[in-house]
C-alpha cells in the first residue's frame, strides 16, 4: 500500500519546514533507511529517510518550497501502484486550508491555539504512566524534544528494574561472585592461612543493595526535575485518549504513553497455609539462606536465582514444565549451561508440572510419575504478566493480546494518541527494550516515523560464565534461511579467560550463507553481556562476519574470542583448529 510521506515535525516549536534538496525524484527507486529528501528548519538541516523500500510515485513540492508541518511532500508504493485516492486527499485537504484562510480575518501558522503555558487545549503535550526504565526514559526524551511532560508513578521511580528487579537481583550476584573470588583466591596466589571459613552476611548484603537502588532511585529523579519534567504521585486511571486521573484529579494530554509495567505470575495450584513461597520480588529481600529451595521455572529469573541460592550454600530444585531451561537461548549454549549448574549441585526436573506446594516439599508430575522435593522454600517464578492496573481495556477500546496491550511497530495502541511501551505490551519484558520503545515513542509523537526492530533486542543472564545473545539461534536460523554458517570459538583457547580463571564456554556466530549476514550472535563467556553490544551493533548496521573479522580488536582481551568466531563463520578460525 503506497504511503504519504509528510513534513515531519521535529521540535515543538517547529510549524513549517524548508525543503532544500530532492535526493530522489518521481520515478526513482528508493530502499527503507536511503535519505529520500533534505529539509531545514530555523535550527538545523536533516536527510530525510524513507520508510519503506518502493517507487516515488509523487512529489508536490519543489525544492527551495517552505510548506507547515504535516504537509504532503510525497508518495512511495509500488511500481505502477493506482495513487489516485491518495492524491485526491491532498487536492481535498489543500482546498480545505485555503477555505480556512479565507474565512479567518489573520492567517492562522496551523498551530493549536495555546494557552497561557504554551501548551494546546491540553495540561501537557504528553503524559507518561509509570517511571520504569521505559517511562523516566520517554519522559525525559520528550522533555528534550520540547514537549511538556507529566510522568506519574504510584510506587518508586525506576520502576521493576531500579528497585525489585535487575539492579538489586545483579547485586546479589556481585556478592556472590566475591564469595566465590575469596574461596578460589588461593589459585590466583593469595596466602588464606588463618582464613577458616567465609560467608555472606545477608543483612550487610542488604544494606549495600539498598544504598545503591536508593543512589539510583535519587539519580533518576534528579535527571526528571532537570529536564523539566513534571511529577505526580498517584495511581493513574486512564479515562479516554486524552484524560488521566490521578488522586482525584483529572489531567490532559495530547498524547499518553502507557508504561505501566508488569507483575509475577502465579501459578493456580494447591498452597500449604504454612508453606514458604516467595516470588522473585520477595526473594531479593531474603536476610538469611535456607538450606533446601525449590524454583518453580527455568527461565530466566529462576535460573538466576538457582544460580545465587547455590552459590551461597543452598540446596536447589529447578523444577520446568519445559523440556529445556532457558527456552529463548540457542540449544549448544543451554547444553552447557545445564551442565555447569548441575556440576555446582543444581537438580532439574524437566517436562514436570507442579501440581501442590506444602509445607516444606513440592509435588510435580513428570513422565507420569507423581514425584516430590524436600524445600524449605520456593520461589514462584514462571514469568510475569502486565499489569493493566488503571485500565479498562474492553471500555476504552484498547485491544489486547494474551494479556498485554497491543502495539504496534512504532508502539501505538488501537486508542488514538496512546502508546504503550515495556512490559505492559508484552513483547520483550526486557529494560532496555522498554527504554528504546519509549524513545521510539516519542520520536513518533514528535513526527519523525520510528520503529521499534525486536529481532536486534540483545538479552542477557547474569550467571557466570554469563549468557548474552542478540538474533536467531542456530534452529531458527535455519529454519529461516535454510542454509547457514556458523562460527565457534571457545573460551579455553583465549588468553585473557585463562588470566580471569574461567575459561568455560564459547561464542557462537550464525550468519545467512548466501551474504555472509550477522543473523544471530550467542555468547557463554567471562564478561558475555558486557560485549554483546558489539554483535548488537554491527547486527543493527548489517554488517558480516568478514567485516567484524577485518576490525582490529585489542589483546589480550576476551572480546578476541567474537574476532575468532566471526573468523570461522567467513572462512577459518587464526587461533583454533575447529
Amino acid at each position: 500500500m503506497a504511503e504519504l510521506i509528510i513534513m515531519p515535525k521535529l521540535g515543538f516549536n517547529m510549524s513549517e519546514g524548508k525543503l532544500i534538496k530532492w535526493y530522489k525524484r518521481q520515478g526513482d527507486a528508493v530502499r527503507k533507511g536511503e535519505p529520500l529528501f533534505a529539509i531545514e528548519t530555523d535550527k538545523t538541516g536533516i536527510d530525510i529517510e524513507a520508510t519503506r523500500d518502493g517507487i516515488v510515485l509523487g512529489q508536490y513540492i519543489e525544492e527551495g518550497d517552505s510548506v507547515p508541518v504535516t504537509s504532503p511532500i510525497a508518495i512511495v508504493g509500488e511500481k505502477d501502484e493506482n495513487i489516485s485516492s491518495l492524491e485526491a486527499e491532498i487536492i481535498s485537504g489543500k482546498k480545505e486550508k485555503q477555505s480556512n484562510l479565507d474565512n479567518n480575518d489573520t492567517v492562522s501558522s496551523g498551530k493549536q491555539d495555546v494557552n497561557s503555558d504554551g501548551v494546546g487545549a491540553f495540561d501537557y503535550d504528553i503524559i507518561v504512566i509509570g517511571g520504569g526504565p521505559g517511562g523516566y526514559v520517554a519522559a525525559i526524551k520528550g522533555a528534550q524534544q520540547g514537549k511538556k511532560v507529566a510522568l506519574i508513578e504510584k510506587k518508586a521511580l525506576g520502576g521493576t528494574c531500579l528497585n525489585v528487579g535487575c539492579i538489586p537481583t545483579k547485586t546479589l550476584m556481585k556478592s556472590a561472585e566475591m564469595l566465590k573470588a575469596v574461596k578460589e583466591s588461593s589459585e590466583f596466589g593469595v596466602k588464606t592461612e588463618g582464613l577458616h571459613s567465609v560467608s555472606l552476611d545477608m543483612e550487610m548484603v542488604q544494606r549495600r543493595k539498598s544504598g545503591i537502588v536508593e543512589q539510583l532511585v535519587g539519580g533518576v529523579q534528579g535527571l526528571l526535575r532537570a529536564n523539566g519534567v513534571t511529577l505526580l504521585e498517584g495511581e493513574a486511571v486512564l479515562m479516554d485518549s486524552h484524560a488521566v486521573q490521578v488522586q482525584g484529579t483529572t489531567i490532559t494530554g495530547e498524547f499518553v504513553i502507557l508504561a505501566n509495567g508488569s507483575k509475577p505470575k502465579t501459578l493456580p495450584i494447591k498452597i500449604h497455609d504454612e508453606a514458604r513461597v516467595l516470588s522473585s520480588e520477595e526473594m531479593l529481600n531474603l536476610t538469611e539462606i535456607p538450606n533446601t529451595v525449590a524454583v518453580i521455572g527455568g527461565g530466566v529469573i529462576g535460573i538466576e536465582f538457582a544460580y545465587f541460592l547455590a552459590s551461597v550454600g543452598a540446596k536447589v530444585t529447578v523444577i520446568e514444565f519445559l523440556d529445556s531451561i532457558l527456552p529463548m537461548v540457542d540449544e549448544e549454549i543451554t547444553r552447557l549451561v545445564m551442565k555447569d549448574l548441575s556440576d555446582m549441585g543444581i537438580e532439574f526436573h524437566l517436562s514436570s508440572q507442579v501440581i501442590e506446594i506444602g509445607k516444606n516439599d513440592v509435588t510435580f508430575q513428570k513422565q507420569g510419575d507423581t514425584e516430590k522435593v524436600e524445600s524449605d522454600m520456593v520461589l514462584m517464578a514462571v514469568g510475569r504478566v502486565a499489569a493493566l492496573d488503571g485500565l479498562d481495556c474492553h471500555k476504552l477500546g484498547i485491544e489486547t493480546v494474551r494479556g498485554a496491550v497491543k502495539t504496534d511497530e512504532r508502539l501505538c495502541t488501537t486508542l488514538k494518541n496512546v502508546y504503550a511501551i515495556g512490559d505492559i505490551n508484552g513483547k520483550s519484558m526486557l529494560a532496555h527494550t522498554a527504554s528504546m520503545e519509549g524513545i521510539i515513542a516519542v520520536e513518533n509523537i514528535c513526527g519523525k516515523a520510528s520503529t521499534m526492530r525486536y529481532d536486534r533486542v540483545p538479552s542477557a543472564i547474569y550467571i557466570q560464565p554469563e549468557v548474552a545473545s542478540v538474533g536467531l539461534t542456530e534452529k531458527e536460523a535455519m529454519e529461516k534461511y535454510g542454509q547457514v554458517k556458523v562460527g565457534k570459538f571457545p573460551l579455553l583457547a583465549n588468553g585473557k579467560a585463562k588470566v580471569e580463571g574461567d575459561e568455560r564456554g564459547l561464542i557462537k556466530v550464525i550468519v545467512d550463507a548466501k551474504y555472509g549476514e550477522i543473523v544471530g550472535v550467542h555468547m557463554y563467556a567471562v564478561h558475555a553481556t558486557d560485549m554483546i553490544s558489539e554483535a548488537t551493533l554491527a547486527m543493527n548496521l548489517e554488517s558480516t562476519a568478514e567485516e567484524v573479522a577485518m576490525s582490529i580488536h585489542p589483546h589480550p582481551t576476551v572480546s578476541e574470542a567474537i574476532h575468532e568466531a566471526m573468523h570461522g563463520a567467513h572462512d577459518r578460525m587464526i587461533h583454533f583448529l575447529g
